[in-house]
């Protein structure tokens, strides 16, 4: 069974209604990165931080996965799947991919900020009312500041926070993407400028020979690429399934 390994970015959640960050009417439109999206806004500015990433998760809740994100789930019956994905949101997982690697996080998990091992995830959007990781616990196993209900801590004492990569943090899932991109015998790149390192640098991480397929509206500088490159310039609700069609056929 041939191996295809799908690196998506924001591009794919867009078509959903999920806000992109750099386009001139994304998120960063509307904020500074500085004060909701670092380690030290977390420490200096922590109820901004937190009511941030609440926003987010509730605006998660109203939207649904996209014909991409079904399309790329669809590859499944032919092929082996591993999607590596920009994105924080659980849109894959809706969609019915079952192999998905979260390079910057996941929107809908807390961790610890004394052992980032600790992963846990929330229900419902209030980072203050998060379930544990058996999913059985209940409200009483954390305590909590309730009072601006920012301070929620886990069951050891430990102030939690959004489990998703901060602009200046190490990117933990890379070296493990790199190893599956290097597994592909097929590579889509969909929704992604391949400008946001060390993520774009994973399409060098591909074998030589190995065709690299690439959906985005707008096209990206491939020059460097020395695969071979089949591009398609359609946004990723209507490329994706258009390709992912093919490749099943």
């Amino acid at each position: 069974m041939q191996k295809i390994v799908v690196f998506t970015g924001a591009g794919v959640s867009a078509d959903s209604g999920i806000a992109t960050f750099r386009d001139s009417d994304g998120l960063w439109a509307n904020y500074r990165i500085e004060d909701v999206c670092t380690p030290e806004a977390l420490v200096s500015n922590r109820p901004v931080v937190i009511d941030f990433y609440n926003q987010r998760r509730r605006e998660l809740l109203e939207k649904k996965p996209n014909p991409a994100h079904f399309a790329l789930a669809s590859l499944e019956r032919k092929y082996e799947v591993e999607v590596i994905t920009q994105n924080i949101d659980d849109l894959h997982e809706r969609a019915g991919s079952s192999k998905i690697t979260h390079l910057h996080g996941e929107m809908n998990k807390l961790r610890s900020m004394a052992d980032p091992e600790r992963i846990y995830p929330i229900e419902g959007w209030k980072e203050a009312v998060a379930a544990m990781a058996d999913g059985k616990a209940s409200v009483d196993d954390f305590t909590s500041v309730w009072k601006e209900e920012v301070d929620a801590k886990d069951r050891y004492g430990d102030l939690l926070r959004p489990h998703v990569v901060f602009f200046g943090e190490q990117v933990p899932n890379y070296d493990l993407a790199t190893r599956i991109a290097a597994t592909a015998d097929i590579f889509i790149v969909c929704g992604t400028s391949l400008a946001v390192y060390p993520a774009a640098a994973l399409v060098y991480a591909v074998r030589p020979g190995v065709p690299v397929y690439l959906v985005d509206p707008k096209k990206p500088d491939l020059s460097r690429i020395t695969n071979p490159v089949h591009f398609i310039q359609e946004r990723a609700a209507v490329g994706m399934p258009e390709l992912c069609a093919s490749l099943l056929a």
